[in-house]
C-alpha cells in the first residue's frame, strides 16, 4: 500500500510538471520572494535616509539660528549708532568752537607780537636818534651799530616773549584735548538698553 501511495504521488508530481502548474507555483513562489527583497531594501533605504534627514533638519536649523543672531546684532550696531549720532555732532560742535578759539587767540597772538615788535623798533630808533643827537660827532654808521646793540637786547626779549606764548599755545591745545577725550564717550564700553 506504502509503494502504491508513492506511485501515486510521483504520478501526481509528473502530471503537474508535464502541465505546468508546478512551473507556476514556482515563478509565483520567486515573484514574492522578490517582492518581499524590494520592499525590506526600500525599508532599509528609508532607515538610512531617517538620520540623514534629521542631519540636514538640524543643520537648517542651526543656520536660521545664526541668521537671526546675525540679524539681531546689526540691529544692535544700527541702534547704537543712532544713540550716538548727536553725541558725535556734539562733539563736531565742540571741537569746532575749540579750534575756532585757538585760531583767534593766535591771531591776537601774532598782532601783539607785530605791535610789541613795532614798539620796540621805534623806541630803538628813537633811543638811537637821541644817541645821535646827544653825539654830533658819531658818524652814521655808529648809529646803525648802536641800534642794532639796542635791538640785539631787545631781540632776545622778544625771542623770550615768543617761547613764553608759544608754552601758552600749546598748554591751551592740551587743555582742549583733554576736555575733548572727556567729552567723548568710547563707544565700545556703552551699551544700549535692551528693548
Amino acid at each position: 500500500m506504502n509503494k502504491l501511495l508513492e506511485f501515486g504521488r510521483k504520478a501526481l508530481f509528473y502530471a503537474r510538471v508535464l502541465s505546468g502548474y508546478e512551473e507556476r507555483r514556482i515563478r509565483y513562489f520567486r515573484l514574492q520572494l522578490e517582492k518581499r527583497v524590494q520592499q525590506v531594501q526600500e525599508r532599509k533605504a528609508a532607515v538610512n535616509k531617517v538620520p540623514e534627514q534629521l542631519i540636514l533638519s538640524e543643520v537648517r536649523r542651526m543656520v536660521e539660528e545664526m541668521q537671526a543672531l546675525n540679524k539681531k546684532l546689526e540691529e544692535t550696531e544700527a541702534a547704537i549708532e543712532e544713540y550716538f549720532k548727536p553725541l558725535d555732532g556734539e562733539a563736531e560742535i565742540i571741537m569746532k568752537m575749540q579750534l575756532e578759539r585757538e585760531e583767534q587767540t593766535s591771531h591776537m597772538m601774532m598782532n601783539a607780537l607785530e605791535e610789541q615788535a613795532a614798539l620796540q623798533a621805534a623806541e630803538a630808533e628813537r633811543n638811537a636818534s637821541m644817541n645821535q643827537a646827544a653825539n654830533p660827532e658819531t658818524d652814521p654808521s655808529e648809529a646803525e651799530i648802536m641800534m642794532k646793540m639796542g635791538l640785539g637786547g631787545e631781540d632776545t626779549a622778544l625771542k623770550e616773549m615768543m617761547k613764553a606764548m608759544q608754552e601758552q599755545v600749546l598748554h591751551a591745545k592740551d587743555d582742549a584735548e583733554n576736555t575733548e577725550s572727556v567729552n567723548s564717550i568710547p563707544k565700545s564700553t556703552t551699551t544700549p538698553k535692551a528693548s
